[in-house]
């Protein structure tokens, strides 16, 4: 009886394997709604990149007379790190950096609310203000970079800083070296600080393609990315878990009663 009982056993673990396997081969493929269709258009909501706070800016202002403008740019910086040798390196323009206000403080302008403005909106503002002191300004305005944090079942978790003017979940889960074999593929978790500084979450299905229209589909500045584990991967765990707790039990139990049997042994000796 116990032998059938332990055959049962291995049949059923045997068929629950092999159905984990399939549905995991199965998970693995994005936009699976598109299988069956050879080409096509994905919709996609408008986005541009909004400036939102903790983000640096590049600003340069210049004009015909370049005497008049010098006032309006920050100084140049050495990119190269104290004690390095890249003494040479082309000096760069200090960036502008946002507060966790939304705001910069600009030359002789004073403090700029730019959070939720485009590159193109404070531009013009820019440009609009600095006329009043020089002729036919032309103002630059670009994203030094911004932060994303992906998490969980990738290959390569990390924190990625890009410039982009769009930069997707699809992009960051690229930089990040693409999902493992365990990676939840239908329930990506997606973190967002709101202005008012309180935390959104949005979950995003990568096996639909209807993520392109997804307002999260395009990620802003610290955006965190997690990535849970498929189910496989959870019980490999519990199993793994199970395992070192039995085996950490008996090895108490082993020490146990050779400590007993020692003390045994020793009053027996006497």
């Amino acid at each position: 009886m116990k032998t059938i009982n332990l055959r049962i056993h291995l049949a059923i673990i045997l068929i629950t394997v092999l159905f984990a396997s399939c549905s995991t081969k199965r998970d693995l493929s994005f936009f699976q709604d598109l299988a069956d269709s050879p080409n096509g258009t994905l919709p996609t909501l408008a986005h541009t990149n909004m400036i939102c706070p903790e983000t640096d800016l590049i600003i340069t202002v210049s004009s015909n007379v370049p005497e008049a403008t010098a006032d309006f740019n920050l100084p140049y910086i050495n990119p190269a790190t104290p004690g390095s040798t890249e003494v040479t390196r082309q000096p760069q323009l200090k960036p502008y950096s946002v507060d966790n206000k939304g705001n910069i403080d600009f030359p002789k302008l004073g403090t700029i609310h730019v959070a939720g403005m485009t590159t193109y909106e404070l531009k013009d503002y820019l440009e609009k203000e600095i006329s009043k002191y020089v002729k036919d300004p032309i103002v630059s305005v670009s994203l030094s970079g911004y932060r994303i944090v992906v998490m969980g079942e990738v290959r390569a978790p990390q924190t990625i800083t890009t410039s982009a003017d769009r930069f997707s979940v699809l992009d960051a889960l690229a930089e990040a070296g693409d999902l493992t074999d365990y990676a939840l593929r239908d329930n990506i978790l997606i973190l967002r600080r709101t202005a008012d500084d309180q935390i959104e979450y949005h979950r995003v299905n990568l096996h639909d393609s209807k993520i392109t229209q997804e307002p999260c589909f395009w990620l802003q500045n610290n955006d965190i990315i997690l990535v849970s584990p498929n189910r496989v991967k959870e019980d490999n765990s519990k199993y793994n878990q199970n395992n070192a707790y039995k085996l950490s039990v008996i090895s108490t139990i082993v020490g146990m009663s050779s400590a007993v049997i020692s003390l045994i042994i020793a009053f027996g000796v006497k």
